[in-house]
């Protein structure tokens, strides 16, 4: 959105709307801006949340386990959560067999990893992410 449609709907001038929103980024407030990204068009249609659970729950294997989580570009978000299970992930690929292939070659082959659950997107009625 353009500074001035920004200050249109907030009912502020476009250069105050601009200071506002400089002194936002200066003060952390607005970390960052991102670009929406066809997922279908960048071969990331698949979209699957999975729960991992971990077989020792020390530190140590928290820190591996998310060092191999870092290396997989599958995996776009991981959460370290509480409950039943460890971890959350968002994982987006091509398809079926994509995700077959890396539950089973890298999520798989984690040596903490003691249990996967996966649950398969079907449709998104609300996403908020950037």
């Amino acid at each position: 959105m353009s500074n001035v449609d920004l200050a249109e709907q907030v009912g502020l001038s476009p250069s105050a709307c601009l200071r506002r929103v400089q002194e936002l980024e200066k003060t952390g407030v607005i970390l960052g801006y991102r670009a929406r990204i066809s997922p279908e068009l960048t071969g990331r249609a698949f979209v699957a949340f999975t729960t991992v659970g971990l077989s020792d729950h020390s530190k140590h294997s928290q820190r591996q386990f998310e060092q191999a989580v870092e290396q997989a570009d599958e995996v776009v978000e991981c959460h370290n959560v509480t409950g039943s299970f460890e971890y959350l992930l968002r994982i987006e690929v091509a398809d079926l067999a994509a995700y077959k292939a890396f539950h089973t070659d890298v999520l798989g082959t984690v040596a903490e990893v003691s249990t996967l659950n996966t649950y398969v997107v079907m449709e998104s009625s609300k996403d908020r992410r950037g």
